[in-house]
């Protein structure tokens, strides 16, 4: 199979500098997509730098500029729709993946109705290597709370977002691996660490919009993708190094990151869940988030509920083609 892989980019010039080469060395012979969002620093110099430099790999280093920033999804979506791959890799600017760390992955997709394989994550963290990327989470409290679990029998505690609340250590979704009798399942793919389908991504519409500029979007894909009956795999042997030095620490505020973030936790329910009794807990426990919000001083959750409010026009819209497709419960998906 043809593997193109797609790597989004806004004002990561440093982290193109470093990791660029290693990518290239690692996917060698393969199509490689750099998709620029408006960057404002040397990002564009740097990229071109390395495809003068390309002697040294066999991979073909193509580079696509946004006219203005749009946000990670809609970059994403570009990069897909150019690449030529019947499957596409997604890695972030923090992503080097290892040398043949596509000789894994490769296999499972035989199957044609697997849609996503997830990366194993080596992650520094304190001085020490955490091996993250299986998505682990549940229903709890009106909102899907999720972790990128990690690979342990004994530490599942990781949060991914602001509003975490303790996992059932037996849920299918909630523990380590080696408290699953599959341990490649997995609840989604992530968009920065994973390689995907392009027809399934097709068929799906790609990456959500709304989640623009950044969270929450490649949980929603992967979501959709379970309930149009398609399969996830977390694949532990296919490694990459995920350095967790994101930029958008660098070009946003903490506060307005956890407004989006809150904002996209909001949106996902919307677009997302039809179940009742999961539309029920939801509106029920609305009330305790917002007084906590008030009591904490904490304005961000009610100012990405507005934010959400404000797009439920189009959620409408969203949630409807969603639902088209759908052809599994949010029941079975959280409690098989």
């Amino acid at each position: 199979m043809k593997v193109s892989i797609v790597i989004p980019n806004y004002n990561g010039e440093a982290l193109l500098k470093k990791n660029l080469p290693k990518v290239l060395e690692a996917v060698e012979g393969e199509e490689v997509i750099v998709v620029d969002d408006a960057s404002t620093d040397g990002s564009i110099e740097e990229i071109k730098n390395a495809k003068l430099k390309m002697q040294n790999y066999n991979a073909k280093l193509k580079i696509i500029e946004n006219r203005k920033n749009f946000g990670f999804a809609s970059t994403v979506n570009r990069g897909v729709e150019e690449a030529k791959g019947e499957l596409v890799v997604l890695l972030n600017t923090d992503v080097v993946p290892d040398v043949g760390f596509l000789e894994t992955v490769l296999p499972h997709f035989k199957d044609s109705k697997v849609f996503a394989v997830g990366f194993l994550q080596k992650c520094p963290e304190n001085g020490k290597v955490i091996l993250r990327g299986r998505g682990v989470g549940k229903f709890e409290k009106g909102f899907l709370v999720h972790s990128r679990g990690v690979v342990s029998d004994k530490d599942t505690s990781a949060r991914e977002h602001p509003r975490g609340v303790p996992q059932a250590q037996h849920h299918p979704w909630g523990g380590g691996i080696a408290e699953v009798e599959d341990f490649r399942k997995t609840l989604w793919v992530s968009g920065g660490a994973g390689i995907f389908r392009k027809s399934i991504w097709e068929k799906l519409g790609g990456l959500d919009t709304l989640y623009n500029p950044f969270y929450w979007e490649d949980i929603d894909l992967s979501y959709r993708a379970l309930k149009a009956g398609y399969k996830l795999i977390f694949e532990p042997k296919s490694i990459v190094e995920h350095q967790q030095e994101t930029t958008i620490k660098s070009q946003y505020s903490q506060g307005k990151i956890k407004t989006i973030a809150y904002r996209n936790q909001i949106l996902f329910v919307w677009l997302n869940i039809t179940d009742f009794r999961y539309l029920f807990e939801h509106f029920l426990y609305f009330p305790y988030h917002i007084l906590k919000s008030v009591v904490t001083f904490d304005w961000t959750f009610l100012k990405g509920f507005m934010m959400a409010v404000l797009l439920s026009p189009k959620v409408l819209v969203h949630r409807n083609r969603n639902a088209k497709l759908s052809r599994i419960s949010d029941r079975l998906i959280f409690l098989v």
